[in-house]
């Protein structure tokens, strides 16, 4: 009996093994390609338990779920089994209070609009919002330019519900302790897993809290230091992040935030990176929501885009070409700052926002810095759209040359940045790499998008040297490899070398105790295999 049949056989969902299918599910916005032996789209729960029995019975099967597909890490990629989410794992509950619950194929789109109605939201969006599903946020732990103030996915997911390694489903939420003592009674493979986090964790705690990175946010390894504090065990905070290596989503409830009223942004044009630290630590003084940033280079690539910037912004050309006016004139005088910083105020009361954005705007008079503070709503977008845009905007119109995501999100502390931006401006100019930068200064974590031809030997070949030169220096400076878009097959290798080889043992010890079989999207995480990684690299 082929593949196609024996899947066909035990699911209600569509299976294909043709090429089309396989070719579509090799890719996600990595620098990968990875084909898979079969593409399923499960129907039901009942569909991903029997997927998982089938795995757990015949050899060298794995599985390893997709949505939108806009991971930069190869997240979603195998050469195993393909379970995509996006056909029939789509449905959008009712909200109760300030919670929802939804499946992981829906899109970040579409739950906004049903959130909107009830002027609620989901603040933990990334900037692929428009692409990416909700699935793709709990699994990479996302965060966005709202995590200055609102924080992770993490922080919002209430319940998950997983199917694991023994083919069941089960629903997990945070426990008291004496909820986890009934818990660690159960005598299912549930309460087994209970048993065994909780007996790692108490044995390590100390060497597990101290393991935590000193940065805002992190989506390095496993979150062993989030689950128990002596109070709450929560095991959701494990499975944020862990890029589908421990089971399988198939629901999340979602706590939601009420949006502010008012929005007054504070648009700062820096000629040199010399200030930004000190600036940086003057902003945050006055509170902004949001703390983003990108570059002359993607300034640039937006300003040659003008028109897919018009329609994307659903407007007529001569007004938003008045809007443009000022930085066209920069262009043509050759004279793009190098990094543009936006700071968002906001809150209920209008007139106190503008204050707050006015007195940051005096705060930083001194250094000279060119600034304006935008308050209509239109004049906002068009810089939003210009930093939430900026990867696709490269990775579609930048011709000859293929955005090569492989230094993509590291983060240090803010109060390094004077010293930290300099050594890596110096790397990336050795290599002679043409890149852009966007990201959310805030946090210190930056988005630095080279633009290789990979169809070069030579280009190629200078991934692996630069990316070593870099996280060297990331974690010189105490920073952490990835705040918010994982390890994926581009940087799982890294791990040992950030947390040392006892916390990694611990992470392969957590893998084990989900997943003995290595069922589950493996290679990620743990037991990655770099060399293997490098010979997937493969220019479009």
């Amino acid at each position: 009996m082929s593949l196609q049949e024996d899947l066909q056989r035990i699911m209600h969902g569509e299976v294909a093994v043709d090429e089309t299918a396989k070719n579509a599910a090799s890719r996600d916005t990595s620098l990968f390609q990875v084909q898979p032996s079969a593409v399923v789209h499960p129907m039901n729960v009942h569909d991903v338990c029997e997927l998982v029995t089938y795995a757990n019975t015949h050899e060298n099967v794995s599985l390893t779920a997709r949505s939108a597909g806009t991971d930069m890490t190869g997240g979603p990629l195998s050469n195993g089994i393909i379970l995509d989410m996006t056909t029939h794992f789509t449905r959008i509950g009712e909200i109760h209070g300030a919670s929802i619950t939804v499946e992981p194929g829906v899109y970040y789109r579409d739950l906004e609009k049903k959130t909107s109605e009830k002027n609620l939201e989901l603040p933990s969006y990334p900037a692929s919002k428009e692409l990416c599903t909700v699935g793709g946020m709990v699994n990479n732990n996302s965060g966005g330019e709202k995590t200055l103030q609102y924080g992770k996915t993490d922080r919002y997911i209430q319940e998950l519900s997983i199917v694991l390694s023994d083919g069941n489903e089960y629903k997990l939420s945070p426990l008291t302790t004496s909820e986890l003592d009934v818990a660690m009674k159960q005598q299912d493979f549930l309460g087994q897993v209970y048993r065994d986090v909780y007996e790692l964790l108490e044995k390590n705690y100390d060497a597990i809290q101290t393991a935590k990175p000193h940065v805002s946010k992190n989506s390095a390894g496993y979150a062993l230091w989030n689950v128990w504090d002596k109070k709450t065990f929560d095991l959701t905070k494990l499975f944020a992040g862990s890029q589908g290596t421990l089971g399988i989503t198939t629901e999340i409830q979602f706590g939601l935030v009420r949006p502010k009223k008012h929005a007054v942004m504070l648009v700062l044009f820096l000629r040199s990176l010399e200030p930004l630290a000190e600036l940086t630590n003057h902003i945050l003084k006055y509170q902004p929501e949001s703390f983003e940033s990108y570059d002359d280079h993607t300034l640039s690539v937006a300003l040659r885009l003008f028109p897919s910037f018009v329609r994307k912004l659903k407007t007529n050309a001569f007004a938003l070409g008045l809007q443009f006016l000022p930085e066209f004139m920069m262009m043509l005088r050759g004279g793009l700052p190098k990094l543009i910083i936006m700071a968002e105020f906001t809150g209920d009361d209008e007139d106190e926002v503008v204050l707050r954005a006015q007195n940051a705007q005096s705060a930083v008079a001194k250094f000279n810095v060119q600034s304006r503070i935008a308050v209509s709503q239109q004049e906002q977008d068009k810089y939003w759209t210009i930093r939430r845009e900026s990867f696709n905007l490269l990775r579609h119109h930048v011709q000859g040359k293929h955005t090569a995501p492989f230094i993509d999100d590291c983060i240090v502390e803010p109060k390094y940045l004077p010293e930290f931006l300099p050594k890596l401006a110096a790397i990336l100019n050795k290599y002679n790499l043409d890149y852009t930068i966007a990201g959310h200064v805030g946090d210190g974590n930056f988005h630095i998008i080279p633009l290789m031809d990979l169809r070069d030997e030579k280009q190629k070949a200078i991934i692996p040297k630069a990316s070593k030169e870099v996280y060297d220096l990331v974690f010189l400076f105490h920073g952490s490899s990835t705040a918010e878009h994982n390890d994926g097959l581009i940087r799982s290798h890294l791990l040992p070398q950030m947390y040392g080889e006892e916390i990694y043992s611990l992470f392969e010890e957590t893998k084990k105790i989900f997943d003995p079989k290595n069922i589950f999207n493996p290679g990620k995480k743990v037991n990655s295999d770099w060399k293997y990684a490098q010979s997937k690299i493969t220019a479009y």
